[in-house]
């Protein structure tokens, strides 16, 4: 499935996962882009879809996030890929979210977020899990915002 860079997100359901996708351009290079989606102290900030993030975004880490969708809920996701100004990943054992950052010719970074979420227990409690297709929306958009900001 091609991501349309235009920041609207897709999401494709199967009966033992679920996959989000969005994807935009940002006026600002990889390694700034980067630089915002790595300072873990910053996300409440910038990122209106958080309510807070504990931790370090580092190689092997593990960070507690609590998200607009559930704020009664932290989720503790390891750093599973860390490779600068280029992927990253967390998650943990029902999820995986890749963020992947590609520079154009023009200067620009392509973002791309993609989050799978399942197993052989999906299926018990897939309707119970929000669409997460308005705040990774919100996720992009704020990114690009803070990430143009600042450069």
């Amino acid at each position: 499935m091609t991501t349309s860079a235009d920041g609207t997100a897709t999401t494709v359901s199967k009966t033992f996962s679920r996959t989000t996708k969005v994807a935009t351009t940002i006026d600002a290079d990889p390694a700034t882009v980067w630089r915002v989606l790595t300072t873990a102290a910053d996300y409440p900030r910038w990122n209106s879809t958080i309510v807070s993030l504990k931790g370090e975004i580092k190689p092997g880490s593990t960070i507690q996030l609590v998200s607009t969708l559930d704020p009664s809920r932290t989720f503790k996701l390891k750093i599973k890929e860390f490779e600068p100004t280029s992927r990253l990943a967390w998650g943990d054992p029902l999820g995986t979210r890749v963020y992947t950052l590609t520079e154009t010719n023009g200067g620009q970074t392509i973002f791309e977020m993609n989050e799978r979420i399942g197993g052989p227990i999906f299926p018990l409690f897939a309707g119970k899990i929000p669409s997460f297709d308005a705040s990774f929306e919100q996720f992009a958009a704020d990114l690009k915002a803070a990430a143009e900001a600042s450069s």
